[in-house]
C-alpha cells in the first residue's frame, strides 16, 4: 500500500478531507445524514472517501453510526441529505443489489454466510450476478484463503469463526467488486486470526480494490489504514492517515486507550 495523501503538519482535519474528496476517489459519501424509517438522525453530515486500492477504516465508540454509515454508503437506509457516487458515477437512486452490479461488494457483520451450503456453494451464491466464467475468480479466492479449499466440500456452518469470515469475504469477491465493504469482519475472532484476517484484507488491496471496513479493534485495523475516519454521535471527528491518527494524542487519548 502507498499512502496518496499525507497531512501536512498543522493541517485541519477539515482541510485533509477536503484535499482528499478533491483528488476524485473511486468511492465519494459527503454529507450523509439520515437514520432509519421515521426514527431520528444517526448520521449528521458524514462523510467518507476511498480511493483505489486504498484501505479506509472508519473506527469511533459503540453509537457512533459507523455500521449505518457503511449501510447508507450500500442503499440500505434513506438519507435526507448528502450524495454517494461510485467511479464517478451518482448511485443514490439505486438499490443495494444495483449496487453490487455497479462493483460494490458488502459483507455484513451477522448472517454473512449460508451455514447449510458447503463452501464451495457458498462462493458460488456469490457469483450469482455473473454470466461469465467464474472459475478463475474461484481459484484466485481459494489461493487468497486456502483453507477454504481445503474444506471446500464441509458445510459452512461447521467452520470456526474465522473461517466463517474467510468465506464471507470471499463470497463478496465472487463478484468482482471494485469496493469491498465489511462490517466488523473480526468480530469474535481470536488475536491470531484478527491478524490474519487483515492480511488478506492488505492482499485483496493490492489487487487494486478498495476497501472500506468498520472495525471495532480501532488501534490495530488503524495500522493498515491508509486513511481512517472517527466518527462520534454520526458526525466526522477525526480525518487522517491511519499512521497520523495512531500517533494524534487526542485520539489515542479518547479512542485507543491512551
Amino acid at each position: 500500500m502507498s499512502l496518496a495523501l499525507v497531512k501536512d503538519a498543522g493541517e485541519s482535519d477539515s482541510a485533509y478531507l477536503k484535499q482528499k474528496l478533491t483528488s476524485k476517489p473511486y468511492l465519494t459519501a459527503t454529507g450523509m445524514t439520515g437514520g432509519y424509517g421515521r426514527g431520528a438522525d444517526i448520521l449528521h453530515d458524514c462523510t467518507v472517501a476511498v480511493a483505489g486500492g486504498e484501505i479506509a477504516v472508519i473506527v469511533g465508540p459503540n453509537g457512533a453510526g459507523k455500521s449505518t454509515a457503511m449501510k447508507a454508503v450500500f442503499g440500505m437506509l434513506d438519507l435526507r441529505a448528502g450524495s454517494v457516487t461510485l467511479g464517478g458515477e451518482d448511485i443514490m437512486g439505486l438499490t443495494p443489489q444495483a449496487r453490487v452490479a455497479k462493483g460494490m461488494g458488502f459483507v455484513p457483520q451477522v448472517r454473512n454466510i449460508f451455514p447449510t451450503l458447503t463452501v464451495e456453494e457458498n462462493l458460488e451464491m456469490g457469483a450469482f450476478i455473473r454470466r461469465d466464467d467464474y472459475s478463475d475468480t474461484m481459484t484466485q479466492v481459494y489461493d487468497l484463503f486456502p483453507i477454504l479449499k481445503e474444506k471446500r466440500r464441509q458445510s459452512a456452518g461447521e467452520l470456526s469463526g474465522g473461517q466463517r469470515q474467510q468465506v464471507a469475504v470471499g463470497r463478496a469477491l465472487m463478484t468482482r467488486p471494485q469496493l469491498l465493504m465489511l462490517d466488523e469482519p473480526t468480530a469474535g475472532v481470536s488475536p491470531i486470526v484478527m491478524d490474519e484476517l487483515f492480511d488478506r484484507i492488505i492482499e485483496v488491496a493490492r489487487t487494486g480494490i478498495s476497501i472500506l471496513m468498520v472495525e471495532q479493534n480501532a488501534r490495530q485495523a488503524l495500522e493498515i489504514a491508509d486513511t481512517g475516519y472517527v466518527l462520534v454521535q454520526g458526525a466526522n471527528r477525526f480525518t487522517d492517515t491511519g499512521q497520523a491518527l495512531l500517533a494524534d494524542p487526542n485520539v489515542r487519548r479518547s479512542f485507543l486507550g491512551g
